[in-house]
């Protein structure tokens, strides 16, 4: 951030920050000094005059609200219809504007609320507000420190993870079945309303039990791990691919037709059969799956789709696994 220049009178180079009272030695001021400072401090800092003008901001006070110090140094606060001052609470700057009312009683303000960032979006600040005197005692201007008050929004940002975690599997960390069933039930809506084509691939990871039994359960979380990662890299990026149960996984496949369905059902055998993998004992194995599709038709539900797309997987491996059947 590029910081305007700001002569000795303006900061105050006759004119310390401190309360009334306090003996202030006069020495000479390195105000570049000062502000190499001030912009290395995570708190954002104003300074401004009687007239609210904007002299100073830090480094600091441009992440939290957007604007440099172009922007607004020599603007007044009440001026600048973007001032993120003016934005926190209800009609501050005509109403109730807290560096009015500290450099008119020389108290100092605290509040809480919300600034408005340059990009529009909403910020929780906790903010301070002191008068600002001259060796006389007289009110020259104000500072404001303000800082990210994010903690208080901890408990809002908590739930949300924890929504967002209901609809992750916890071993894959793709999606789980219940989000793939809000997702089926959305795409059967959109191809009722809207005739939108799409389809559905179950796969089941070949043989998982005799992994398990054969090498232990750790083998078998990471053959699955490897072969979520490996359907999500193979699939498009509109498709969407979750866990669907314990050795199975589902996939939602929009604007297909049979021969993209087939081509990438084969597509997903193939990689998933590439797979570099190892037993206990550093020897090679292979992991396979067995996949079944099927599209979207009229007057299909959530249920009968899927159930229809799961007898063709099983058909896949009772035909010897390691392949694709769609119809």
């Amino acid at each position: 951030m590029e910081v305007a220049a700001v002569s000795d009178e303006a900061f105050g180079a006759d004119t310390p920050i401190a309360p009334t009272g306090l003996k202030v030695q006069k020495t000479p001021i390195d105000l570049e000094f000062y502000k190499g400072l001030l912009d290395y401090i995570s708190d954002g800092v104003y300074v401004v005059d009687r007239d609210r003008r904007f002299l100073y901001c830090n480094e600091a006070a441009f992440r939290l609200t957007g604007y440099n110090a172009k922007e607004i140094i020599g603007r007044s606060c009440q001026h600048h219809g973007d001032c993120p001052i003016g934005h926190i609470g209800p009609r501050l700057c005509e109403e109730n504007c807290l560096l009015s009312g500290c450099m008119k009683d020389g108290g100092t303000r605290e509040a809480k609320g919300f600034l408005r960032h340059k990009d529009g979006r909403r910020v929780p600040v906790a903010m301070s507000i002191q008068a600002i005197r001259a060796p006389d005692s007289s009110i020259v201007g104000a500072v404001e420190i303000f800082k990210d008050d994010s903690a208080q929004n901890d408990a809002r940002r908590k739930l949300a993870a924890m929504e967002r975690l209901s609809f992750l599997d916890s071993l894959t960390q793709m999606p789980n079945r219940r989000f793939l069933e809000m997702s089926m039930h959305s795409a059967i809506r959109e191809y009722q309303v809207a005739k939108a084509p799409f389809g559905v691939l179950v796969f089941d990871l070949d043989r998982l039990k005799t992994i398990n039994d054969s090498f232990g359960h750790a083998s078998g979380d990471n053959a699955l791990k490897h072969v979520a990662k490996t359907l999500t890299g193979t699939l498009r990026p509109t498709d969407t691919v979750g866990r669907w149960s314990g050795d199975e996984f589902l996939a939602i496949v929009r604007n297909v037709n049979d021969e993209i369905l087939r081509v990438l059902a084969e597509r997903c055998v193939v990689a998933v059969a590439r797979i570099p993998c190892s037993d206990s004992d550093g020897q090679p194995k292979s992991l396979s799956i067995s996949v079944g599709g099927t599209l979207a038709r009229r007057g299909d539900t959530v249920k009968g789709l899927i159930k229809r797309a799961d007898g063709l997987m099983y058909e896949s491996k009772t035909s010897g696994r390691d392949r694709a059947i769609t119809k």
